[in-house]
């Protein structure tokens, strides 16, 4: 088991290397082929920090490990409130923008509902992948429609397209792309075989080891957001991501490896899910009505309400 844990934590640094390097090269391709910086900011940028989570649920559930896929898009939305916007919010206390409860909260609140009317039957099929995809698509859509009225890139959209020639750009995103599809295999090998050695389901393992590792890339962007004084792309970050995970990711055990799920992910994890998404809703309304900030205070909650619900599942599983 030595050996696994080795592997599943080179398996994490080049989950989160490659998704660098691809998002590097893939930028600085489209640059150089005249690509808007809107357009770079709104696929390419976008997709670096849940390329992680994509990725080794998409091997997971290629290889017939659904479980492991499901429990790692819950466990990492659960991760990103709980730990990286707590420990943002202990930080530094966040101001959440005005814009986040007229837009991106709405949508994640009717995505994690969504994602709970398809989960409710115990099954996640091709049916449920379908409207997944659908949602992603209708919400792709929207944001593009008001990207392009809104004007130009923002300054971190800039700031992230690379200024490289187009041979380097390649090799970037060959190289970056490689590790990443290397890295999902391995990980999903080793977290499959400690799942075995100690017991226990792999859908733990998701929740647990491959959630906390995939999200690692938000942890950092909001950490140094908050360090920055970018309290909008702190918190934005942590709500554009938990989308991803529940429309990008889940499609793929509904369209890979088709079948029942376990109880408790949808008893016990996801509805600690949405009970956070909906404390998250409620202090960013607050803090948008009464113009406060998400302080310490709520920091702490974020960290109690994961650290209770981790050592709950842990005494269920021991």
């Amino acid at each position: 088991m030595l050996l696994d844990s080795v592997i599943v934590v080179l398996g994490f640094i080049g989950l989160i290397w490659g998704a660098d390097k691809f998002v590097f090269g893939s930028s600085g391709l489209a640059r150089n082929l005249g690509v808007s910086p809107l357009m770079i900011g709104l696929t390419i940028v976008a997709f670096g920090t849940s390329a992680p989570e994509i990725f080794s649920s998409a091997v997971s559930a290629y290889e017939g490990k659904p479980e492991l896929a499901i429990g790692n898009a819950l466990g990492s939305n659960l991760f990103n409130v709980g730990v990286a916007l707590g420990i943002a919010a202990l930080i530094n206390p966040i101001k959440p923008p005005a814009s986040l409860i007229a837009k991106e909260i709405p949508a994640l609140l009717l995505v994690t509902l969504a994602t709970g009317a398809l989960l409710l039957d115990l099954y996640l099929g091709v049916f449920d992948a379908i409207v997944l995809i659908g949602i992603t698509a209708y919400f792709g859509y929207r944001l593009f429609r008001a990207r392009v009225s809104g004007g130009g890139p923002t300054e971190l959209e800039e700031e992230e397209i690379s200024d490289i020639n187009s041979l380097q750009a390649v090799a970037y995103l060959f190289l970056g792309l490689a590790l990443l599809i290397l890295s999902a295999e391995a990980l999903v090998q080793a977290a499959s075989s400690i799942a075995t050695a100690l017991g226990v389901s792999t859908a733990i393992i998701g929740l647990t080891i491959v959630a906390l590792g995939t999200s690692l890339p938000e942890l950092a962007a909001s950490v140094t957001c908050v360090l920055r004084g970018h309290d909008d792309l702190a918190i934005g970050n942590i709500v554009g991501s938990n989308i991803l995970n529940l429309l990008v990711v889940l499609p793929f055990p509904g369209l890979l490896s088709a079948g029942l799920i376990e109880a408790p992910l949808f008893y016990r994890d996801y509805a600690v899910v949405l009970f956070i998404t909906l404390l998250l809703a409620i202090f960013c309304y607050w803090g948008v009505k009464h113009d406060k900030r998400i302080g310490r205070i709520n920091g702490v909650i974020f960290l109690s309400i994961y650290c209770g619900w981790f050592t709950f599942m842990f005494y269920q599983i021991s």
